[in-house]
C-alpha cells in the first residue's frame, strides 16, 4: 500500500475496509441518484452543484473501498482525505482531478456554511460533466482491477 495511505492508516484517519458487490451497487445508486438531482433545473445552482460534488465525494469513496480502506468517521476531515486518496489509488496521474474536486470542496463549504448565491450555472454544468467522466472512469477501474465487485 502507498506511503501516505500508510501514513493515514496509522493516524486512523483511514481503516481496513472490506467491501461486496452490493455495497458497490448502493453507491452507485447514491451516485446515480445525484447526478439526476444535479440536472434538475428547479433548483439553485448552488443546491446543484453540492448534489453533484456529492457525487464525486461518492465515487472517491467507491475508489477507497474497492481498493480496502474506508475513511473513519470518527475523524475531521474524510472528504479530503477521501479526495486527497485518489492520486494514490488510481495513479499520480489523477492529482489533476483530486485538485479540482479539492477546489470544488471548497466551494461547497462556502455555499453550505458561509453564503449563497455564489456558484454560476457555468461551475454547475462543469462540475457534472467533470463527474460523468469520473464515473466512466472509475467503473473501468473496477472492471479491470476489481471486477468481483461489479455485475457479470
Amino acid at each position: 500500500m502507498k506511503t501516505i495511505l500508510n501514513g493515514w492508516l496509522k493516524e486512523e484517519k483511514l481503516k481496513a475496509h472490506k467491501t461486496s458487490k452490493e455495497e458497490v451497487a448502493q453507491l452507485l445508486k447514491i451516485i446515480d441518484r445525484d447526478l439526476s438531482d444535479a440536472i434538475v433545473h428547479g433548483l439553485s445552482a448552488d443546491r446543484r452543484f453540492i448534489t453533484a460534488y456529492n457525487a464525486a465525494l461518492q465515487l472517491s469513496t467507491l475508489a477507497l473501498r474497492v481498493h480496502g480502506l474506508r475513511t473513519n468517521p470518527n475523524k475531521a476531515g474524510h472528504h479530503r482525505i477521501s479526495i486527497d486518496a485518489l492520486p494514490e489509488i488510481l495513479g499520480k496521474d489523477h492529482q489533476e482531478l483530486a485538485d479540482y474536486l479539492n477546489a470544488c470542496r471548497i466551494k461547497r463549504n462556502t455555499s453550505d456554511y458561509t453564503s449563497s448565491g455564489e456558484i454560476s450555472e457555468k461551475e454547475v454544468v462543469e462540475i457534472i460533466g467533470e463527474v460523468k467522466k469520473f464515473k466512466t472512469f472509475i467503473i473501468q477501474w473496477i472492471r479491470s482491477t476489481h471486477p468481483q465487485f461489479l455485475p457479470k
